[in-house]
């Protein structure tokens, strides 16, 4: 399986890049994609969610009136939930959402995703993206070049780029990130992966070991 090169302009090219197997044509397992996607946004959830408890709400503890002889329901202080001003029944309290996978799961999951990206032909080469300074001009005409501008590009590179990710900071419809912390998350959202011609080696060689293929 080959994809398309583009030169750094955004010209396409002769040249395929090969796509290794073991990370872009296996059978894509949903249920570990499913996974995955959970364990990230469980992980970005704050959970500082609360609500003040019966011990908590503003009021007196005293019983409001006799317990018999009134004819009202029974009734305890003011800050019973029952009331309007009480506290809460079982409200929220602050928690950790966060919960761990496996590692190789992880991976089977990002390996997953790159594959329904490669049976859409939504994968591509670009050359070397080599910023003096952040340019959103620049990285714009070069994803337009590429006839990806109606499109959600995520844009891998080999290493921390900072003039590159800065380009991409005004651009909402690009998002550059570096290929060894791209997540399951990051390459379902978009609509293509456009991958730095060392980038594609580096995550083939962070997936593709003869371990993980047989997972």
């Amino acid at each position: 399986m080959n994809v398309r090169v583009f030169g750094s302009d955004g010209n396409a090219t002769k040249r395929k890049a090969p796509l290794d197997p073991s990370v872009f044509a296996i059978e894509p397992n949903d249920h570990v994609i499913w996974l995955d996607v959970r364990r990230i946004q469980a992980r970005a959830r704050q959970g500082t969610h609360k609500t003040k408890e019966r011990s908590e709400a503003r009021g007196s503890t005293r019983k409001l009136y006799r317990q018999k002889g009134t004819g009202y329901a029974r009734a305890g202080a003011s800050t019973s939930p029952l009331r309007r001003s009480g506290g809460t029944f079982f409200g929220p309290r602050p928690r950790q959402y966060r919960f761990k996978m496996n590692a190789k799961a992880s991976r089977l999951a990002r390996r997953s995703a790159l594959s329904y990206k490669a049976q859409r032909d939504a994968l591509c080469v670009v050359g070397d993206l080599q910023y003096e300074e952040p340019s959103a001009r620049k990285l714009a005409e070069l994803v337009e070049a590429m006839g990806f501008a109606a499109d959600k590009v995520l844009v891998l590179t080999e290493t921390h780029s900072p003039a590159v990710y800065r380009s991409s900071s005004n651009l909402p419809r690009i998002r550059v990130k570096e290929a060894q912390h791209v997540s399951t998350l990051d390459i379902l959202a978009a609509d293509v992966v456009v991958f730095e011609e060392g980038a594609l080696a580096l995550l083939t060689r962070l997936l593709g070991s003869t371990e993980n293929a047989t997972a």
